[in-house]
């Protein structure tokens, strides 16, 4: 399962649609926007699927809620109770507000998009994501669904393993690995 291969496709791309819209970009760049923000989101989720208990917790957030609102239904991306939704996913994903402003940065880099408005992006874009992982856990038909049993961790497991080889953990290691 790639997010990034889900956003490209059907129910993916009214929403990435409405973020354009949303913050008065066009289709090309609200994409390469979410292309540069979603990996961060990625290890974000990576970190803590690492933690003990921590994929639990993550099956748990997704279980309990109903993010799939915002695959489903795409013009609730820009309602306040979104933001604030994203700000608390971000909260537990990327830790802080200086994280969220460094990835950011990072975005507009590569994109030559204000990291402003990246920022203000970010949030909308971790509630998309979650979305995605809710609607696919859930049993949603998006288009790299998988056909048949899956359980939620496998689902989050072939999310999170970036090098497709079982295990999260190894990607995690690399990726602290890289930090430090």
């Amino acid at each position: 399962m790639n997010l990034l291969d889900v956003l490209a496709t059907g129910e993916g791309q009214a929403a990435v649609g409405q973020l354009a819209r949303q913050f008065g970009l066009d289709q090309r760049d609200a994409q390469n926007a979410i292309t540069q923000l979603l990996p961060a989101l990625s290890r974000g989720m990576q970190r803590n699927a690492a933690q003990p208990g921590g994929i639990d917790a993550l099956i748990g957030a997704i279980a309990k809620s109903d993010h799939q609102r915002y695959v489903d239904q795409p013009e609730s991306l820009g309602q306040t109770a979104t933001i604030d939704d994203g700000n608390r996913i971000l909260g537990h994903v990327l830790g802080s507000k200086d994280v969220s402003r460094n990835v950011a940065a990072r975005a507009s880099q590569e994109t030559g998009i204000n990291s402003d408005l990246l920022r203000r992006m970010l949030p909308v874009v971790a509630t998309l994501a979650m979305g995605m992982l809710s609607k696919q856990a859930q049993g949603g038909r998006t288009a790299t669904t998988p056909q048949s049993g899956n359980s939620m961790q496998d689902l989050l497991t072939q999310m999170l393993d970036t090098n497709q080889d079982g295990s999260v953990i190894d990607d995690v290691l690399n990726l602290a690995t890289k930090l430090f």
